[in-house]
C-alpha cells in the first residue's frame, strides 16, 4: 500500500472512530508498531490463588504470538522487531500481553520494565494485567516508569455484568475495576480496557452497556474483542455441549456499531475485533478471515454513517 492510500484509509476510519493508528501518529509523529512480548507471568485464576484453569475463554493468556523475554530483555526486543521488520516502523511499543503482567514480585517487575522502557527504540510500554493485581507498590513503580516514557495499562474487564463475570470465572468484582482505574488515573497513567462482544447469555443491550460504562469510567482507550471459542478452553466444552451460540458477522457488526456510538469521541479505539489462533479456533469460523472482517466493518460503518460518541 502506498503512503497516499494508507493516509486515505486512515482518514476514512477517522470519520467513524478515533483509530489507534491515527492516535499514534499524532502522539509520536511517525508510524509506531507494537512488539508482543511474553514476560513469563501467570494469573491468579490459574495458580490457585483465585482459581485454576483461568477464565473460561482463555487458551493462552493472549500471548500466542508473543516473544518470550526471560532474563534477556534486549535480545527479546530485537527478535520481536525482526518479526515486524516489514512494517517500516522505527519506534515501538513494548507490549507485555501474556497473562497478568503485574502478577510477580515487585523487584522482578522493576528490573524487567525498567530495562524494557530504557531500550532506545521503545517509545512506550504497554502492560496487560488485571485490576486485582495492582497493589500500591506496583502502581508506584508504574508512576516512576511513566516519568521516563509513556506507560499504558491494559485491563481485562470483558463485561460489567456480575452474572457473566462469574460464569467466565473472571475472579473480581466491578468495584475492583473502578478502584484500579481511579488509582491509575491519579498517577497520570493511561488506561486501556478490553471488552468481549458475544459472551454467553449477554444481549446486545448488555454489551452496549459495558461499552458505555467503560466510556464513563475515565479511561483513554478501549479494545473490542469478538468472543472466540478456542480449543483447550472450558468455553469450548460449553459450546460443544450446545450451551450457547456464537455471533454471526452481521450481528457482531451491529453490536460493535452500537458500542462505538456509546463511547466518548476522545477515546482511542485500539481494536475493532480480534483474530484467534487459527489452529485452535473452533468458532466462529468467519473470524479467521481478518481482512474480510475488517472490510465488512468499514463498509458497514460507512453505510450506516457511524460516528463515535453519537449516543452521548
Amino acid at each position: 500500500m502506498t503512503r497516499e492510500k494508507e493516509l486515505i484509509k486512515q482518514n476514512e476510519a477517522y470519520k467513524h472512530y478515533r483509530s489507534l493508528n491515527r492516535f499514534l501518529r499524532e502522539q509520536f509523529g511517525e508510524k509506531v508498531y507494537k512488539l508482543a512480548l511474553d514476560g513469563g507471568f501467570t494469573c491468579p485464576t490459574r495458580d490457585g490463588s483465585k482459581g485454576t484453569g483461568g477464565c473460561t475463554f482463555c487458551a493462552g493468556g493472549s500471548g500466542d504470538f508473543a516473544i518470550p523475554v526471560g532474563d534477556k530483555v534486549s535480545e527479546a526486543i530485537e527478535m520481536a522487531k525482526a518479526v515486524v521488520a516489514d512494517k517500516g516502523a522505527r519506534k515501538f511499543i513494548a507490549y507485555y500481553q501474556s497473562y497478568t503482567g503485574t502478577y510477580a514480585p515487585i523487584e522482578r517487575l522493576r528490573n524487567l520494565y525498567t530495562e524494557t522502557i530504557r531500550h532506545p527504540d521503545i517509545a512506550a510500554l504497554s502492560i496487560g494485567t488485571r485490576p486485582d493485581c495492582l497493589e500500591d507498590e506496583v502502581v508506584t513503580l508504574l508512576k516512576e516508569l511513566n516519568k521516563e516514557k509513556p506507560v499504558w495499562i491494559e485491563l481485562g474487564l470483558q463485561t460489567i455484568h456480575e452474572k457473566t463475570a462469574l460464569s467466565i470465572r473472571r475472579g473480581y468484582s466491578l468495584e475492583v475495576y473502578d478502584d484500579a482505574v481511579r488509582r491509575l488515573r491519579a498517577t497520570g497513567i493511561s488506561v486501556i480496557v478490553h471488552m468481549i462482544i458475544g459472551l454467553p447469555g449477554e444481549t446486545a443491550e448488555m454489551i452496549r452497556q459495558t461499552a458505555a460504562y467503560i466510556g464513563r469510567s475515565g479511561v483513554q482507550g478501549i479494545k473490542f474483542q469478538l468472543l472466540h471459542v478456542l480449543e483447550g478452553t472450558a468455553l469450548a466444552e460449553e459450546y460443544r455441549a450446545g450451551a450457547f451460540e456464537v455471533l454471526s458477522l452481521d450481528a457482531y457488526i451491529r453490536i460493535l456499531e452500537e458500542c462505538i456510538e456509546s463511547i466518548p469521541q476522545e477515546m482511542v479505539v485500539h481494536r475493532l475485533t480480534g483474530d484467534g489462533t487459527k489452529r485452535r479456533l473452533i468458532a466462529p469460523r468467519w473470524s479467521a478471515d481478518k481482512k474480510r472482517v475488517l472490510n465488512e466493518i468499514n463498509r458497514a460503518f460507512e453505510r450506516d454513517r457511524i460516528r463515535q460518541g453519537k449516543r452521548n
